[in-house]
């Protein structure tokens, strides 16, 4: 799980690129600059069932927009992987010599044809066939050295229930065109905010330790334990993912309830799928403890508020999402009072007689982080801060004696017979059927102006000037069949709760479709409406097929509360 197994340049050189489930033009504006070689060559492929800023890259002869149904976009990528491998276009030497279970998986494909996709998803035929084809052409151009083919996928194609199915349709399609571990082309995700990479393969998973190690794989766990200096036994099993974890607070101590909850710089109010059910978990808990640097939603309600460095305060390393280690130093000095988590923790440890090493000291934390990660899949063990300081990129793996690890997989995959597995998927019908019985589709998402929960962007005047209340993007053929315009005050309900809006109608989504962003509080809080069901296999909730109801406020002269006011 590096999110891109090569260095972010490479899509610079690219003719074609296949982007699914971000729009990074809103959420991480830097990327657009990598997109633009393939905008040149007409080669941009945007799936997104709204006209985002980045399907509107696509635009003047410049890629393509697909804009299919809601949670179909397994079914469209088994549709072009059905073009691939009818028309021949599949690369076979790599295939035979690469990978294994592509018979498999192309007999799954036999069903997938383009008609019937379009039936389902509603992109047409034409559009199928003829985006598989293009996307073919740059594989065959990378393949010969020239402008090769990448498809990358975003957040927004694992936030479902068939998140991980949809994911592996996508790189079974990479494998199919032979891109994987070349040169000029590839398969990779696009990560959702900074250092997430850098979290997750150091143990910030419940399932995991440092390096990417499994914690359930007794090689791994002896390796740490005798890194960390402490029996193996300490170690503790896999805990519970983050959706189920959260459908544990209050719950009786004695039957796998969570009674104690230390948050670290995370806002799960507003950010937490089946947010009013979150909330009466916090508030049925015994100790609450956030760490973090305003007074957020989830902070409000805790027992303990223990004010920490924001990022501009900190000094240590973050992983960025090419897999890239980047040094972080402090730019200004925080106010009296505030405190690294390190040191937190360090005192937590020492009031606690805990084991090991717990220092506040980045440096030292980062040696010992490079040393328990040592011949796990993210290696950091040849790395150290002179290392980093000298600004070379520092790609991992990284072990001892190596300069890193740039591009991954060019001699084989990480399997043990070195082959790439592909892995035949379908559509699941249950998660189609808990998909209908609304009239519309909520999805979720970012705006360009804030971030994440809203916590820091909503107090920066500008920006919650420019978006002040939470939109509810609307066609204007289906807000015409509801009563409902530009500017009305909304309630969008679900099974699972209510939320106020303001209606904005736009062309740029489909008539099945409404979407609403999660950054705002209080009765705006997008997630009030968002369920708790989750991909089986990842355990990431779904945020993008919500089925909701969307009518006019009930109250005349009522409005939604202008998040300006809240912060004034």
């Amino acid at each position: 799980d590096r999110g891109l197994p090569f260095p972010l340049e490479d899509l610079g050189h690219a003719s074609v690129i296949l982007l699914l489930g971000s729009n990074a033009a809103d959420t991480m504006p830097p990327f657009v600059q990598h997109l633009r070689r393939a905008q040149e060559d007409g080669g941009l492929i945007v799936v997104d069932p709204r006209r985002s800023a980045t399907a509107r890259l696509t635009e003047q002869g410049r890629g393509v927009h697909l804009q299919p149904t809601p949670g179909t976009d397994l079914t469209l990528l088994l549709g072009l992987a059905h073009v691939v491998v009818a028309e021949g276009l599949a690369d076979s030497s790599f295939l035979d010599a690469r990978t294994r279970g592509h018979e498999d998986a192309a007999l799954e494909l036999a069903r997938r044809w383009p008609e019937r996709v379009q039936g389902i998803t509603g992109v047409p035929a034409s559009t199928i066939r003829a985006t598989a084809r293009l996307l073919a052409r740059g594989a065959r151009s990378g393949a010969a050295g020239g402008a090769g083919t990448y498809i990358l996928t975003g957040r927004g194609v694992e936030q479902h229930a068939d998140g991980t199915d949809t994911t592996t349709a996508a790189i079974n399609l990479a494998l199919l065109l032979g891109l994987p571990g070349t040169p000029r082309g590839g398969f990779g995700t696009l990560t959702g905010q900074g250092n997430g990479q850098g979290g997750r393969e150091h143990g910030q998973k419940a399932d995991q330790l440092p390096g990417y190690r499994k914690i359930t794989d007794p090689a791994a766990r002896r390796h740490v334990a005798s890194v960390w200096g402490v029996p193996e036994e300490l170690i503790p099993g896999p805990g519970l993912p983050a959706v189920a974890l959260l459908a544990s607070l209050g719950g009786p101590g004695g039957s796998g309830g969570t009674r104690c909850l230390f948050v670290h710089g995370a806002n799960i109010v507003v950010s937490a799928p089946n947010a009013s059910t979150v909330v009466e978990g916090l508030k049925g808990l015994d100790f609450l403890v956030v760490c973090d640097f305003f007074l957020s939603e989830t902070a409000a309600l805790a027992d303990v508020v223990l004010p920490v460095l924001q990022w501009a305060e900190e000094e240590g390393t973050m992983t960025n999402l090419e897999g890239r280690i980047l040094r972080r130093r402090p730019a200004v000095v925080p106010p009296a009072g505030a405190r690294s988590e390190l040191w937190i923790i360090q005192e937590l440890a020492r009031l606690l007689d805990a084991p090991s090493l717990f220092s506040e000291d980045p440096r030292t934390m980062f040696e010992e982080l490079a040393r328990a990660s040592a011949g796990g899949p993210a290696d950091y063990s040849g790395l150290d801060y002179e290392v980093l300081d000298a600004d070379a990129p520092a790609y991992w793996p990284y072990p001892s004696g190596s300069t890193g690890t740039p591009r991954l997989f060019l001699d084989a995959f990480a399997t043990p017979d070195g082959r790439a597995a592909l892995v035949a998927v379908r559509p699941r019908a249950n998660v189609a059927q808990d998909r209908t019985p609304a009239p519309l589709l909520l999805a979720t998402g970012r705006l360009l102006e804030h971030y994440q929960s809203g916590t820091q962007t909503r107090r920066v005047p500008a920006l919650l000037a420019a978006q002040p209340v939470p939109r509810l993007e609307v066609n204007p053929a289906t807000a015409a069949d509801l009563g409902i315009v530009t500017g009305d005050a909304v309630v969008v309900t679900s099974s699972h709760g209510v939320v106020h809006a303001v209606a904005h109608l736009t062309g740029d989504i489909r008539q099945d479709t409404v979407f609403l962003a999660f950054h705002y509080a209080g009765t705006g809080t997008a997630n009030l409406v968002t369920g708790s069901s989750t991909d089986p296999i990842s355990g990431m909730p779904e945020f993008k097929t919500t089925p909701v109801g969307v009518v006019p406020l009930a109250h005349p002269g009522s409005t939604v509360t202008d998040q300006r006011e809240v912060f004034a």
